[in-house]
């Protein structure tokens, strides 16, 4: 997937406010249909670091009631997150339907065949296995009726450097820059190809990846509200359909 991906994509600034409203909009509308229906968008975003992540979700959550959705910054696992199988402290914030319709998860369940890995955190057998465990877990999701979103934010190595330079001259975001950014970029074709191992082997039919082009950060930030405007219509389109009718 990797390879057929086009960095080049663009976006101008006036294009991009106007169709940044028009997606926000038609979020909200979407994220009140969820909770209508009693319906949960699960969101997974992964990607490179400093690949825009960040300011897509945000853009993309903005007009959105806080009180239906919830952002999980995932990091290592502490305390009692240790002590369980590693898929344990992600089913536990899964909350019943109802509660959170959009629950966002910044990394996620998927640092086990990446960042566990590349880093031999994970045995061989321990992150092989994983996808295979990923799989049914995905898939007990979806049979639950969540909708599940997977989106991988890719730029290439030359763009993470500018933007790493950039961060280190910008007071304001110094503090986004790491020795542990640097120590990643060392290991690009490791994780480049942990990334297309997880892509080939965890895009199935009902939890497919979606590349988002990230070198231009308003076409990612679009491209990511337009992935989840398309993945909630097409859930929530027949019921739609059916209310519709109700009132003619």
């Amino acid at each position: 997937m990797l390879s057929t991906v086009d960095l080049d994509k663009t976006l101008d600034r006036d294009e991009y406010k106007k169709r940044l409203l028009a997606c926000q909009l038609r979020l909200r509308q979407l994220a009140f249909e969820l909770y209508q229906q009693r319906r949960s968008l699960v969101v997974v975003a992964e990607g490179w670091d400093a690949a825009g992540k960040g300011g897509a979700l945000r853009r993309a959550t903005e007009k959105i009631d806080p009180r239906g959705y919830q952002v999980f910054a995932i990091a290592a696992p502490a305390g009692e997150d240790k002590t369980h199988h590693y898929l344990w402290r992600f089913w536990r914030r899964l909350e019943a339907p109802g509660e959170k319709q959009i629950l966002i998860f910044d990394r996620s369940w998927y640092g086990r065949v990446l960042v566990e890995r590349v880093e031999s955190f994970a045995k061989e057998e321990e992150w092989k296995r994983a996808y295979r465990e990923i799989n049914e877990f995905e898939r007990q999701l979806t049979d639950h009726g969540m909708i599940l979103v997977k989106l991988w934010f890719h730029i290439s190595k030359d763009e993470q450097l500018r933007r790493f330079e950039a961060r280190k001259t910008t007071p304001h975001k110094t503090w986004k820059l790491t020795d542990e950014d640097w120590r990643n970029r060392d290991k690009w074709d490791a994780y480049e190809e942990a990334v297309r191992d997880m892509l080939r082997k965890t895009s199935t039919l009902t939890a497919p990846w979606t590349v988002v082009e990230g070198n231009n950060k308003l076409w990612a930030r679009i491209k990511t509200q337009d992935t989840l405007i398309e993945a909630l219509d097409a859930a929530l389109e027949a019921p739609l359909a059916r209310r519709k009718g109700k009132k003619k």
